[in-house]
């Protein structure tokens, strides 16, 4: 167990322990408890030394089976505690003595009480004991906030004053390490040592704070940069916190979004700001992948392996899983023109039976397998990378690279400009009312885009905008009135392309300062909807009926379908049933 770490401790599924021979008085029951050392009990967990509760704990109870100790029912609920553990919510039960009963309470509650009583007796008090470990705040570099701490010659710590602050860097020629354990600064003894204002001589700290000490709290100095009294107004910071969305890879859940809170909650102790939590919202956005690759397989006398028939061996090597000897295969890449889909896989065209594996992997250096924005940009322009990363999916997913992905949104972004500035499109633009069906389409855009946006379901927004487009091909012209709040609902994914329209359509100031379309809900009512029409449960036909008609004008309209008549012509209507703008069914007989 000594050679094991903390994970694998936590881990381990065969428990190992030995007893001390040594008992502890339970101070409630006053029976004697047999201590034991156990491999899966973390010495840094509380003060190292617990009470087990083997009915209902599965470490403790896989502890105590192994080793024949008692397993004692403390909380009601389970089948058998002796053959599982039960580690859920119920009542005390086997808990009370003279002084102290807590059978019947919930867990939180008899805690709470257990609690109280031993510190009422002496026995004991309660502690909180926190899972995180020491945050190692300082550095030995050049880059980085100097500490405002000196020391004297006798090692007594002294603050800088106030009116020192900030301790600033001193320009060097050379941030190489001084060669010791201290930091570069450790060699401009002329920063170094200093004279305190009582004459005593001093020496500033030479290590330096990491990154974190300034990101900690940008957010709070972004809205009042320029203060330089104090961090931040108290009535700037009252006005715009808390950060409405904090929107970060999930690596910043841990550094960045841990430490922000950290420092803001020392901030809130300290009266600088106003709430206890500094964001209100967190998402994490997915990685990009790289470009998805595809790697064929091939044995030792150059055949083709299916993948479905490969798997890993040992010391890195790929083998072919039918054959005994385990024979290693060997991968190559293949490029996509020479595959095609099949099911969820991608097979070589040559041969069908032959599958591939297909895998995107994270961008790096040494895979080659980066992609250049630059490169993007200067192919397709800035517009159409960011519209695609965008598009590529839900923003929380992680998605793969696809060059053909950025093709299919600068079509987009070139068919939008040819729509509404260049008239090879055929529709040309008219200063005329816009028609019903024309508002219709517009404000169900407004209205999807909104919702889609403001969900940050970008891909799905983008989509929605993608399919007015596609709808406003087909008119014979487009009313100014529909074609300016479209390019302010493209703003925000398109910009430069979206300012450009916006002047080229003759408005001014900037597309940026102009208000979100509003939607109106009147635009989107319909007049008409289709109902599907059963004669004895089965569909026979669809009709249009008023969207506000009653059953009986609706009936109406659906005894004098011809597709209806054939299947009720001589017969009986016993039952008429009408589910509004849904669906109409006929009972017949005869």
């Amino acid at each position: 167990g000594s050679r094991k770490s903390d994970l694998e401790r936590t881990d381990v599924k065969d428990k190992t322990g030995i007893f001390t021979g040594g008992y502890a008085l339970n101070p409630l029951t006053k029976q004697r408890i047999p201590i034991w050392v156990a491999d899966y009990v973390l010495a840094s967990y509380g003060t190292g030394a617990i009470m087990a509760v083997p009915a209902h704990d599965e470490r403790d109870h896989e502890f105590a089976v192994k080793f024949k100790l008692p397993i004692v029912e403390v909380v009601a609920g389970g089948d058998n505690v002796q053959e599982a553990a039960y580690t859920g919510e119920g009542a005390l039960v086997n808990s009370a003595n003279e002084d102290l009963d807590i059978n019947g309470l919930a867990v939180t509650e008899a805690k709470a009480k257990t609690i109280a009583y031993l510190e009422e007796q002496g026995l004991g008090e309660a502690k909180v004991n926190f899972k995180l470990r020491d945050w190692l705040f300082s550095r030995q570099r050049y880059w980085g906030e100097p500490f405002p701490i000196s020391f004297k010659e006798d090692g007594t710590v002294v603050p800088a004053a106030e009116a020192d602050l900030p301790v600033t860097l001193p320009e060097v020629e050379s941030y190489q390490p001084s060669g010791t354990t201290e930091g570069p600064l450790s060699t401009i003894p002329e920063w170094v040592n200093h004279v305190a204002a009582d004459g005593s001589r001093l020496r500033r700290e030479t290590n330096t704070m990491p990154q974190w000490a300034g990101s900690c709290w940008y957010y709070l100095r972004f809205l009042d940069p320029e203060n330089p009294g104090a961090p931040i107004d108290k009535k700037v910071e009252e006005y715009w916190m808390p950060v409405d969305l904090y929107c970060g890879g999930a690596e910043h859940a841990v550094l960045h979004l841990l430490y922000s809170r950290f420092w803001h909650k020392v901030l809130y102790d300290c009266g600088v700001v106003h709430t206890k939590e500094p964001f209100q919202r967190l998402v994490n956005q997915g990685l990009i992948l790289g470009p998805v690759e595809h790697t064929v397989y091939k044995d030792a006398d150059n055949n083709f392996v299916s993948a479905k028939f490969v798997k890993e061996g040992d010391a890195g090597t790929t083998v072919d899983k039918r054959s005994k000897e385990a024979k290693v295969v060997t991968g190559s890449q293949v490029k996509e023109e020479e595959l095609v889909k099949k099911g969820d896989s991608f097979v070589l065209k040559a041969d069908p039976e032959i599958r591939v594996v297909s895998k995107a992997v994270k961008m790096s250096k040494s895979k080659g397998n980066v992609v250049n924005p630059d490169d993007v940009v200067a192919a397709v322009g800035a517009d159409s990378l960011r519209l695609y990363l965008m598009f590529m999916g839900p923003l929380e997913q992680v998605k793969p690279w696809n060059t053909n992905g950025v093709d299919g949104v600068s079509r987009f972004l070139n068919r939008t400009w040819r729509l509404l500035v260049e008239e090879r499109a055929g529709i040309p633009l008219t200063e005329h009312p816009a028609t019903k069906d024309q508002l219709k389409a517009l404000h169900q855009c407004i209205k999807d885009v909104t919702f889609n946006t403001q969900r940050l379901g970008f891909n799905s927004a983008i989509a929605d905008m993608m399919q007015f487009v596609n709808v406003a091909y087909k008119w014979e012209s487009i009313p100014k009135e529909v074609a300016l709040p479209f390019v302010q609902l493209l703003n925000p994914y398109a910009p430069h392309m979206a300012e450009e329209l916006w002047e080229r359509l003759g408005q001014a100031p900037s597309v940026v300062d102009s208000p979100w379309p509003e939607v109106k809900e009147e635009y989107l009512v319909e007049d008409e909807v289709t109902v599907a029409v059963q004669v004895n449960g089965k569909v026979r036909a669809t009709v249009q009926v008023p969207a506000n008609a009653d059953q009986a004008a609706v009936m109406e309209i659906v005894e004098a379908t011809p597709a209806i008549q054939k299947w009720t012509e001589g017969k009986e209507i016993k039952k008429r049933i009408y589910v509004p703008g849904k669906i109409c069914n006929l009972v017949v007989v005869g």
